[in-house]
């Protein structure tokens, strides 16, 4: 059956856009049927027929015919049997009548209608063949060509689509020319756009996995799993590999001999730093290769529930295994799944410290009951943070010397302040000791001597504390010279 040259440019057109011819001959009924509606100003329903043969355009009515005896509650839509019988000889009763339009006389202005009808309706029917082609390929990588450059964003073309890549899903490392060939991993597909509406991304972790499975045969073919990662894309990656095989090491496998494979990967990335993991079950133990380079001191498990973790390091290691602007930290924490508090052994050692001092109620007791310190000794120490008396006898000579104002004469007289205010406290304890010890001689003398009322009597009283002095002064004296016992035996 040959077909009209109409026909044959429908084809050339839905081949070209990837959609389906009857979906564009559709189009082009619609728009010829809206076109002569709009002319004949009708609403009555209205079809348009294209013949592939003759390439022919027809416009038409169709009307539901109904009994002569029903009532007609539709007179733009519904015509009596009586009419249609008229019309066309041998009508029944349910079924539909066409009464054709002359579309000669239809003009310029029509055809630019049915035009515009049969770009949108094209346009709309690539959109959708799109989405059924991409919509279930989330997070796949795909290969692209650049095709041009949209203010900040870059136009991919996929061969069946264009994608459009936004600033935040770029790597600022990346330069982009026309021409280029590049891999990209496929976030979603945007009904909404009003442009190109698949979106993808150069910044996923999933493209660095793609790129390790190129590059990594052991991960290829499933000897070595890649268990987690984390991506700040310009920045640095971090990935946790497992061995399936006991022979196999997983990070050496992706390092590559003299670091090849590892290289190849970062130059495609365009020098972004790649952190290799062995991936432990192990949570602590997964937490300490994890925030690598940084050497950690001890891990431990604060909230299982919550997922969070308490990261000690050496003070030295502290700004290592933080890392610029936080990020070391960030992305351990990324590749784990769980929270992480990382604390250096002088500032865990003050943390326990202070709960130390909680659980005994130790006194904390305002830094102006030093009154040898002097005014504007105590308004420096304040203005530093320093309020108690406690925490300035906590404090080393270093420490107080990084205090504004405070140099070596200050820090001999805070240092000799200090001592005599604890000192008076010594004394008084000893004193207070030296007087229980003064009572308990007195009553056991009284005892002794079998004056044990009298005695409970004037413990109350100074007078015993005299006499205990002499009892100690009596037996020291005989301590000290024994012939004198020896001489009175």
């Amino acid at each position: 059956m040959a077909t009209s040259a109409l026909y044959q440019t429908i084809e050339l057109l839905s081949q070209e856009k990837g959609i389906d011819p009857a979906i564009v001959v559709g189009a082009v009924e619609e728009a010829i049927a809206l076109a002569t509606r709009k002319y004949y100003k009708t609403q009555e329903n209205m079809r348009g027929e294209l013949n592939k043969e003759t390439g022919e355009i027809t416009a038409y009515i169709y009307k539901t015919v109904v009994a002569d005896e029903e009532p007609i509650e539709d007179p733009v839509n519904q015509i009596t049997l009586a009419e249609a019988n008229e019309l066309a000889p041998g009508a029944e009763v349910g079924s539909e009548i066409r009464i054709y339009r002359d579309t000669t006389p239809l003009g310029r202005i029509a055809a630019q209608l049915a035009k515009q009808v049969i770009f949108q309706k094209v346009r709309e029917a690539e959109r959708d063949t799109v989405f059924q082609e991409y919509a279930h390929r989330e997070k796949e990588v795909l290969n692209a060509t650049v095709k041009r450059v949209e203010g900040q964003d870059v136009i991919f073309d996929l061969g069946k689509a264009e994608a459009r890549c936004p600033r935040r899903e770029q790597s600022r490392l990346e330069q982009f020319t026309v021409g280029e060939r590049v891999r990209v991993v496929l976030i979603k597909v945007d009904r909404a756009a009003k442009g190109p509406q698949v979106i993808v991304s150069r910044a996923a972790p999933e493209l660095v996995q793609n790129l390790f499975q190129s590059e990594v045969p052991e991960i290829y073919d499933n000897t070595v799993a890649v268990r987690a990662i984390a991506r700040e894309a310009g920045e640095r990656t971090k990935i946790a590999v497992q061995s399936r095989d006991k022979d196999v090491d997983p990070v050496g496998a992706c390092v590559g001999m003299k670091g090849m494979r590892v290289q190849s990967i970062i130059r495609e990335l365009r020098g972004e730093k790649i952190d290799i993991i062995e991936y432990s079950d192990e949570i602590t133990t997964f937490a300490e290769k994890a925030l690598q380079p940084a050497k950690v001191s001890r891990v431990s498990i604060v909230d299982l529930g919550e997922k969070q973790l308490e990261v000690i390091v050496d003070d030295t290691q502290l700004s290592l295994a933080i890392g610029k602007k936080g990020q070391n930290v960030r992305l351990a924490a990324k590749l784990l799944g769980w929270k992480i508090d990382i604390k250096s052994e002088e500032e865990k050692r003050q943390e326990v410290e202070q709960q130390m001092q909680a659980l005994s109620g130790a006194p904390s007791t305002p830094i102006e009951q030093v009154t040898e310190l002097g005014e504007s000794i105590l308004q420096k120490l304040v203005a530093a943070g320093v309020t108690t008396v406690e925490a300035l006898a906590d404090m080393t000579p270093e420490q107080l010397e990084e205090i504004p104002g405070i140099g070596e004469k200050t820090l001999e007289k805070i240092s000799v302040a200090v001592r005599h205010y604890f000192g008076q406290f010594e004394e008084g304890e000893a004193a207070a000791i030296e007087s229980a010890e003064a009572q308990t001689v007195a009553q056991t003398i009284a005892a002794e001597t079998g004056e044990a009322e009298a005695a409970g009597t004037q413990a109350e009283e100074p007078a015993p504390v005299e006499a205990a002095e002499t009892a100690n002064a009596a037996e020291e004296q005989t301590s000290e010279n024994p012939a004198v016992e020896e001489t009175g035996a």
